[in-house]
């Protein structure tokens, strides 16, 4: 029997939860009042928290300077792309692991896995040239295989990991009732992992979108997206704290949005198969 816990040690656990939560907040809070300082309170010692003259012309000089539209509409189609092509080849790729594997399957996912231990910058070289030879430098196609390719180890892990979770006999008398591969795949199990597909989808439409050294590096104009958008406040002459938090606080806008609208979802789906 689970003991119960004591007033005590619920307020103490509580306070220190709100604690952590508003260390871990607190960079975020602090660059969204950045960005209503002007560039004088910005810089100034002490810094100063809440009262200080309030100003929108930050946001009004990034609208003018820069175009947040184009910029947002590349990030939502480059990590919304990678995403869903990403989960295309993931999910029956997870299945095959999961429920069919051989003796190299733990070999193909360490070998997976491993990739992501490699710097990027050390395949910047060859990827710039094929991306120059194929015209895809500075392309939304070009950006969205790249970030396809570069999560697609995690996407992959995560989906594994949760449909070992599946038991194999639904999907067994799924089968005995004549149910193909692809109806197994679309009918039965991807309904059952659906908290799971959704957490996953977050994370890596997360990790696309605050992705900087491949839309840096491969981007200029045209496909250019928000991470590029916060970049070009970064200039020789020095950095203009109060510009760069307006446009960092457009850039992650959205995202936050939709984090904090999914964090049920999110949360449900990382836990999914650990508690029985």
């Amino acid at each position: 029997m689970a003991r119960r816990a004591t007033t005590q040690q619920v307020v103490v656990s509580t306070i220190g939860a709100w604690f952590f939560g508003f260390v871990i907040f607190f960079p975020i809070l602090w660059m969204v009042l950045a960005s209503f300082k002007t560039e004088l309170e910005a810089f100034a010692i002490p810094p100063s928290f809440l009262f200080f003259h309030w100003t929108t012309e930050n946001y009004a000089t990034v609208q003018e300077r820069s175009d947040y539209l184009h910029h947002a509409m590349n990030s939502i189609i480059i990590a919304g792309g990678s995403t869903l092509i990403a989960l295309l080849i993931a999910v029956p790729a997870a299945w095959s692991m999961a429920f069919s594997p051989t003796k190299r399957t733990k070999d193909i996912l360490l070998w997976m896995l491993s990739t992501k231990m490699m710097p990027p910058v050390g395949v910047l070289v060859p990827i710039y040239l094929i991306y120059k030879s194929f015209g895809l430098l500075d392309s939304r196609i070009g950006l969205v295989f790249i970030l396809c390719l570069g999560n697609l180890p995690i996407v992959i892990w995560m989906l594994f990991t949760y449909f070992k979770e599946i038991p194999r006999d639904i999907l067994e008398a799924a089968r005995m009732d004549g149910a193909t591969i692809g109806r197994e795949l679309v009918y039965v199990l991807t309904p059952m992992a659906i908290p799971g597909l959704a957490s996953t989808m977050l994370l890596n439409l997360i990790l696309a979108w605050n992705e900087a050294f491949w839309t840096l590096n491969l981007s200029t104009s045209n496909a250019a997206p928000l991470t590029t958008f916060i970049a070009s406040y970064s200039s020789p002459e020095g950095l203009f704290w109060a510009k760069l938090s307006a446009a960092s606080t457009l850039a992650i806008a959205p995202i936050l949005v939709l984090g904090w609208f999914s964090q049920k979802q999110l949360v449900r789906g990382l836990t999914f198969g650990a508690v029985k």
